[in-house]
């Protein structure tokens, strides 16, 4: 998969494109890009994405945007799999958004080579969301590409949306944020040094590195760890603040792995989140964090029994 900065792509070869954030990558997503795949193929053109970063609503309103399902790293790995041919990574910036829908049409064209562009039914775009699907589709034939439109899809009458995955993972339902992904909610990052807390309590962890401050859940999780060639390993994580040891903390993602005892510093990981546990609770003292964290494994290693 090639992955270009904006449009300052120097390949010119003519593709098949669809445009949008794609936090998550759900269904939604997977079927626009299934589709996607179809239509090149059979104009024997390769797939491309074209994404922002930030997310336009971080950009205008960052403190009322809501929180990222996934990293730009995690989408790209999720497009690579998903088998796109080419991401541009288009930087959302003011000069950005002061870009008329016009222009904007031409860049996909000029710039990108697109003859054939795929979006979704709502999607809007240019300066202050003016352009349309209407007037893409026109002047898209002005110019020489074929516009289609995506209708949402939908499961049990719900709009599959990112919206909807982020109200799942904020109940703790994640049996059906695993419905609307179509595979169990994740982080990635990598394994970072802490404070060592956990093996002074008998719970060794892996610290994995938070993207952004703003996790979509919180709580006591069991969850699968796995990735850089290593066998998938079964656990219980934390993410959230902890309150009993820290005040005004930052989220931490903690996971314990069971049986485990190799050095896995460094290396690039990908947490899936299984089952809610409970939620964060400040304990009066550490002895009583160990007492539930004992509890935590138990419950967790049971799950495991019960359901893989």
């Amino acid at each position: 998969m090639l992955i270009f900065r904006g449009f300052n792509s120097t390949d010119k070869k003519s593709v098949a494109l669809t445009i949008g954030n794609f936090d998550g990558v759900h269904l939604g997503h997977q079927a626009l890009l299934k589709r996607l795949k179809m239509t090149a193929q059979r104009l024997g053109l390769p797939t491309a994405v074209l994404v922002f970063e930030p997310h336009p609503r971080e950009f205008f309103t960052p403190q009322e945007a809501p929180v990222r399902l996934t990293s730009m790293r995690e989408k790209l790995e999720f497009f690579a799999t998903l088998d796109v041919d080419r991401v541009y990574v288009c930087r959302f910036t003011n000069s950005f958004a002061q870009m008329s829908a016009v222009n904007f049409i031409h860049a996909l064209s000029d710039k990108l080579a697109a003859k054939f562009v795929l979006i979704g039914d709502d999607f809007r775009f240019g300066y202050r969301r003016s352009g349309d699907f209407a007037l893409m589709e026109k002047m898209g034939s002005q110019l020489g590409f074929k516009v289609e439109a995506m209708h949402s899809v939908s499961q049990n009458s719900l709009r599959i949306s990112s919206t909807a995955v982020r109200a799942a993972l904020i109940e703790g339902d994640l049996q059906a944020a695993q419905r609307y992904l179509g595979r169990p909610y994740s982080i990635s990052g990598r394994v970072v040094h802490g404070d060592g807390l956990g093996k002074k309590l008998g719970f060794p962890t892996a610290n994995i590195q938070l993207k952004h401050n703003r996790p979509p859940l919180t709580g006591i999780f069991v969850v699968r760890m796995q990735g850089d060639n290593l066998s998938l390993m079964q656990g219980v994580a934390s993410l959230g603040v902890r309150p009993t040891v820290k005040k005004n903390g930052k989220p931490v993602l903690e996971v314990h792995l069971f049986d485990f005892s190799g050095n896995i510093y460094n290396k690039h990981l990908r947490v899936d989140f299984l089952h809610k546990l409970r939620d964060e609770v400040k304990y009066l003292n550490l002895q009583s964090l160990t007492q539930q964290i004992e509890l935590d494994v138990s419950n967790a290693k049971q799950w495991f029994i019960q359901n893989d």
